[in-house]
């Protein structure tokens, strides 16, 4: 992989975490470089004037009176490459995004564009521009002279409280344990450091720190620059959130609907640390940090935190979290046979335990897969176990997958057990005859089922002879228990099976599988194949539409191996895409594999039963898993992904070096059908201690969002090799717009606490979003040819001609589907916006032009009309009118989309239906 370093930042010394010092900044002035519409870039010295009046640049060509731009006449700023400038083909690979802003100024809306040497340096510029554009109509204080903040106040209330002896100072190690209480996860050491600093510069060392030191140390340590950022943006007063600001937060950036004004007073009581602020109904940055840090604020959906789904489809219909030999601590072989695997895999949620029955010495049958006898464990603990905490995690129904190894009369001794131990909770009832699927879970709630074999309806005795699967036999063959030899001809093992337990196998009678054709022929709803990882993934391969239709009315398991001897994982993914329900994992291994299998089965209240994608359950649809592209039916989306910020990052394992600094990057995995897996990676971001700044954006395509998972993994970057930092799976469906902390877990999928990543997330239509290509949406939009949906001729006459009906109604839905996408792009990027904005960020992006000037126009919104007009009194500038002609198509494609959409429909529906 290509290493890559960070831009070089700002000094460590400065940080950004108040407008007071985004302006000081700017009157110190700083290099910047100005970029032309020749695509030229020129170096140039920007400094704010000393009256906070203006901004001004040299040396320049122009008298030095055109060399400025006049705080007033500010319409925008904007952060990235947003305009027809800095997208210009010359340029843009020349800078990264986060290093690019641009002025938009005067009655003609003109750009000034320019590039800093770092995120940072863009941060104050843009943070202290807005600031004064809000306050350009009376001319400020510089902020941080006057009247004490309201954060100020809180933080010397704190002090005071602190304070015992009332002197007006506190032990210095009082005030680390202070900051340390109001910041759980930042370290002793990095506190006690900021205060040896401060009182250092100031002459004031010793061991007790003034009220004046506490407050200075608290907002260096405790203020993170990126959020401040994003309060400033919202923030009608650059200070704090009113309750309208935050409203416009939730709504525009969140993507939250029907938020109310009593909705924000309950976050800032809940949040916001001062009394003053929670009083007042203001939402400081203090509290805005901890709301962004809050379960609240997740970036899992909380409505995945209950089961969501459907549970009344059958059982075949869902994928079921299982586990393979659960009863392990450590590898298949050498690992000890232990009962706390079992409550370990039961309280995840998984719904799938197997069980192999060997002939214990005390004459009574045992559970164990080491090839040490002394580590087994009596069946009856298991059971009683089982019986335990069967339900604790889902309440549906639980699959004992038994694999018998003892021998008959030791099998009865396990059946009574079973009876006994588990009583009214087995399912015993006989499948019935005359249904075509398995029950549904909801059906099945609080009922154990037996998956094992059962002997023909034409054996009689209290014993018989079945067909014998290979699960199991490798450890016989490592234990020296394997005598029998495979039959000649390479036909399959048979075993003796005891009628007690066959009698309790229902719903899961486990039958050897042939091939697929004799399965459409003759396999009953209640016969289950099981499948070795070798076996499944040749089908995988070779016939993957045939083994996803096979799914849609079988259960099928696949287990591991048997050459993992290391209890290794394979990747479920890779079964999950042919619709195989049962994937079964070793629970005790951690890593990729089990990290895929812990994310994916949290979607659905994490009972261990996830609905399968529509397009795998339904009775017609063609899906092949191994899909290229987009699949037909199912909408693409793009994941837009910007990772912003990494916070109390641990050292990686085993690094316990006091001086190793951590240099971490994020990689950003996508898992799902072969269309979509991709991995995409940040910068490494250097010397950056537990707190790196990233600020990198990410974009994947998916083709099939009901399958993908997304998982985040943090490294330290190394020169021998990478090492592992921390890791967060979460299914693409839990994921939340906006503004999103990601809590990380360790290896073992262990919480890390307080470690988080910092991100944006926005999820837009494959065809409606993605970045502007180089030279902007026009250029694209001639060089793409439209792809029009084809129907394959099947060679049939009177069939093909049927369907060729349905391909002028094709392509008019394509049609109105891509002029409505075409026209809402064109207007986001001429609202300086990414396609990825939303119509609200756009209105709002309207409104502020208009705010920020004297002699603005005035522009109208007609609510009241089923398609609202945007009009404007009066003459207009360039660039204003181009806006307004972009939504007027945008508005009259979305109409025609409209009114059409049902004839189109109804078209194809009557195709259909011929067909």
């Amino acid at each position: 992989k290509k290493k890559t370093v960070s831009f070089s930042s700002m000094p460590n010394d400065r940080k950004i975490n108040s407008t007071a010092a985004c302006i000081s900044l700017m009157l110190e002035g700083c290099e910047l470089k100005k970029v032309r519409s020749n695509s030229r870039m020129y170096s140039r010295f920007f400094v704010l004037d000393a009256d906070m009046r203006s901004v001004r640049w040299e040396p320049s060509k122009k008298d030095s009176e055109k060399a400025k731009i006049e705080i007033k006449s500010v319409k925008e700023v904007r952060v990235g490459k947003k305009t027809p400038v800095l997208r210009s083909n010359g340029l843009s690979d020349q800078f990264p995004d986060e290093c690019a802003f641009s002025i938009i100024y005067g009655d003609n809306y003109e750009s000034l564009d320019l590039v800093a040497s770092s995120a940072d340096v863009v941060s104050a510029w843009v943070m202290g521009l807005r600031y004064l554009v809000s306050y350009g109509k009376h001319s400020p204080e510089a902020p941080g002279t006057g009247h004490p903040s309201l954060r100020t106040s809180w933080i010397s209330s704190v002090f005071d409280l602190a304070d015992l002896e009332k002197s007006g100072r506190i032990p210095v190690s009082r005030a680390v344990q202070l900051i340390k209480a109001l910041n759980p996860g930042m370290k002793t050491s990095t506190i006690e450091l900021k205060f040896k600093e401060l009182q250092k510069a100031s002459e004031r060392p010793g061991t007790e720190v003034a009220c004046d030191l506490f407050v200075e140390a608290y907002c260096e340590l405790c203020t993170r620059p990126e959020i401040f950022f994003l309060l400033v943006q919202f923030s009608s007063n650059k200070e704090y959130l009113g309750v309208k600001d935050l409203l416009m937060f939730l709504e525009v950036e969140q993507g939250m609907e029907g938020v109310t004004e009593e909705k924000c007073l309950e976050i800032v009581s809940k949040y916001e640390p001062s009394k003053e602020g929670r009083e007042k109904g203001y939402l400081a940055i203090d509290g805005f940090t901890r709301y962004l840090l809050s379960a609240d604020c997740s970036i899992f959906d909380p409505q995945h935190r209950k089961v969501c789904q459907d549970m009344a489809q059958p059982l075949s219909h869902y994928y079921i979290s299982s586990a393979h030999s659960a009863c392990l601590l450590e590898d298949n072989f050498w690992g000890r046979s232990d009962i706390s695997g079992y409550i370990s895999a039961l309280g995840l949620g998984c719904r799938s335990i197997e069980l192999v029955l060997w002939d214990g010495p005390e004459g009574e049958p045992v559970v164990y897969t080491s090839p040490s006898a002394a580590s087994c464990v009596p069946f009856r603990a298991v059971v009683g176990l089982i019986d335990q905490h069967a339900f604790t995690a889902s309440a549906y129904p639980l699959i004992l997958c038994l694999v018998v190894r003892c021998s008959a009369p030791q099998q009865r001794l396990a059946a009574q057990c079973l009876r006994k131990t588990l009583g009214e909770k087995l399912y015993l009832e006989p499948p019935n005859p005359v249904a075509s699927y398995l029950p549904s879970p909801e059906e099945l709630k609080g009922r154990i089922l037996i998956k094992g074999k059962k002997l023909p309806p034409t054996c009689e005795d209290s014993e018989g002879e079945v067909s014998d699967e290979e699960e199991g036999w490798e450890l016989a063959r490592r234990l020296g228990q394997e005598d029998r030899e495979a039959p000649e001809g390479g036909g399959l093992r048979r075993v003796r099976l005891s009628r007690e337990l066959s009698e309790l196998v229902s719903l899961c009678q486990a039958v050897p599988f042939q091939d697929f054709e004799s399965s459409r022929r003759g396999q009953r709803y209640w016969e289950m194949c099981s499948f070795s990882e070798v076996e499944a993934g040749r089908f995988a391969n070779e016939c993957p539409a045939e083994l996803v239709s096979y799914n849609k009315r079988f259960l099928s398991r696949v287990y591991p191996s048997p050459m993992r001897i290391d209890a290794s994982n394979m990747n479920p993914q890779d079964f999950w895409k042919c619709g195989c329900q049962m994937v079964a994992m070793n629970y005790q291994t951690p890593g990729l594999m089990m990290d895929l299998n812990a994310g994916w089965f949290r979607q659905n209240g994490a009972c261990g039963y996830v609905l399968r994608p529509a397009i795998m359950r339904e009775e017609v649809s063609y899906f092949s898993a191994n899909a290229k592209d987009s699949l037909p039916g199912v909408p693409a989306q793009l994941l837009h992904l910007k990772v912003i910020s990494g916070q109390n990052l641990p050292k990686p394992k085993g690094s316990g070096a006091k001086g190793e600094v951590v240099e971490p990057y994020v990689c950003a995995e996508i898992h799902g059908i072969p269309a979509d897996c991709a991995e995409h990676r940040t910068k490494t971001a250097l010397q950056s201690g537990d707190n790196p700044i990233f600020d990198e954006s990410l974009e994947f395509q998916i083709n099939l969002p009901e399958l993908a998972v997304l998982r985040f993994v943090v490294l330290d970057d190394d020169y021998i090799g990478d090492e592992f930092i921390a890791q967060y799976t979460i299914p693409f469906e839990c994921l939340q717009p906006g503004y999103r902390h990601v809590p990380l877990q360790s290896l073992a999928g262990e919480p890390l606490p307080h470690a988080t990543l910092f991100v944006h997330v926005a999820i837009t239509d494959r065809r409606g979003g993605g970045k502007g290509h180089r030279r902007g949406l026009a250029g694209r939009r001639g060089r793409r040819v439209r792809e029009y949906t084809s129907t394959k001729a099947t060679g049939i006459k009177a069939i093909d001609e049927v369907f060729r009906t349905a391909t002028q109604p094709l392509r008019e839905a394509t049609d109105l589907r891509e002029n409505v996408q075409n026209a809402l792009v064109s207007f986001k990027e001429l609202c300086g916006l990414t396609p990825a904005a939303n119509m609200k960020q756009c209105i709002l992006t309207v409104s502020t032009w208009l705010l920020h000037s004297d002699s603005a126009p005035s522009v109208t919104l007609n609510l009241a009309e089923q398609y609202p007009p945007m009009e404007a009194q009066g003459p207009i500038p360039d660039l204003l009118r181009k806006v307004l002609t972009a939504y007027e198509t945008m508005i009259q494609t979305s109409r025609t989309l409209i009114e059409s959409a049902d004839a189109v429909y109804g078209k194809l529906i009557q195709a259909q239906q011929a067909g």
